[in-house]
């Protein structure tokens, strides 16, 4: 059991959420995405938000701003926060257009105001999840997108509801947060994906 509800925070990272959401909107959509278009996408989704920060936390840690990749401290999570900001910008303009990706353009605006929201909790020196706050995120993302494309994907939604209770159970039994700071990450990954819905719902 302590192996599993450890398994949850390294499958559920919350750098692995943006291409995730990303994926799962590319199988629901029935829309006609070209392939080739599809894996660019894909491709720079994952080389923003997950390659980036994996060599900017090698960076990170050398130079003694950060210890581990899980930011255990309030500390610890300032740089990485503002520079996980820069980046969704980045994906926000450069890589997503209002027009043509509406969905996904408004599900990286949705993370962007959660990364926003995370870092001034820790300008206020309150650690919430992360790793709540992505998983959050991307259930409330994939609720709006059945509703969107009127498909049945009960089964995904249950899915996600049992990670979100599998990060919150693994968080809590290494004691990397408390009942509040989950509840307060959960929120701040589910509110502004729900209040972004009304540009593009």
């Amino acid at each position: 059991m302590d192996r599993f509800l450890r398994l949850g925070a390294y499958l559920l990272h919350p750098l692995l959420m943006p291409t995730l959401g990303t994926i799962l909107y590319f199988i629901f959509t029935p829309r006609y995405i070209e392939m080739d278009l599809m894996r660019a996408k894909l491709f720079a989704v994952a080389i923003v938000t997950l390659l980036i920060p994996i060599i900017t936390f090698f960076l990170l840690k050398n130079l003694g701003i950060i210890n581990s990749i899980h930011l255990e401290t309030i500390k610890e999570r300032k740089v990485p926060l503002m520079i996980q900001c820069i980046l969704l910008l980045l994906i926000i303009k450069m890589v997503f257009d209002a027009y043509d990706s509406p969905e996904l353009y408004y599900f990286f605006v949705g993370i962007l105001f959660s990364a926003i929201a995370a870092l001034l909790m820790v300008i206020l020196k309150v650690k919430v999840s992360l790793h709540q706050i992505g998983i959050a995120g991307i259930t409330m993302f994939l609720i709006v997108l059945s509703i969107h494309f009127k498909i049945n994907v009960l089964p995904w939604i249950s899915a996600f509801f049992f990670f979100n209770g599998w990060v919150a159970s693994s968080r809590l039994h290494t004691e990397s947060h408390s009942y509040l700071e989950l509840i307060i990450g959960f929120f701040i990954g589910l509110i502004p994906q729900l209040i972004v819905v009304n540009f593009w719902l």
